[in-house]
């Protein structure tokens, strides 16, 4: 049985390159606030800009918790009839539940 050290890294490429993905975003964005801070624009411009950036964050932190469980998931359930259909059911409700915390 694998234990939890198997969850402390993705080990799904995809997975992996999405969540660069979606922080290369999101550092794109912070140096459009820092040009902003710099340039002297407006505040609730900027802010309206750091909420963007926030919620893009917050966003990334479920993608990667969602991964995370979805390979510890199949990890464990790999031999179960209908794995991929009940770990992908119970994620998408996770990720419903786990995003109105925001």
């Amino acid at each position: 049985m694998p234990t939890c050290a198997a969850m402390d890294t993705l080990d799904n490429d995809r997975h992996r390159t999405d969540i660069l993905n979606r922080l290369k975003r999101a550092e794109g964005q912070l140096r459009g606030i820092q040009r902003m801070v710099e340039e002297g624009e407006d505040c609730q411009a900027i802010a309206m800009q750091m909420a963007a950036v926030r919620k893009a964050l917050d966003s990334t932190y479920l993608r990667m918790v969602r991964c995370q469980m979805e390979q510890h998931l199949h990890e464990q359930l790999a031999d179960t009839p209908d794995a991929d259909a009940r770990i992908n059911a119970f994620l998408e409700n996770m990720e419903g539940l786990m995003g109105k915390l925001r």
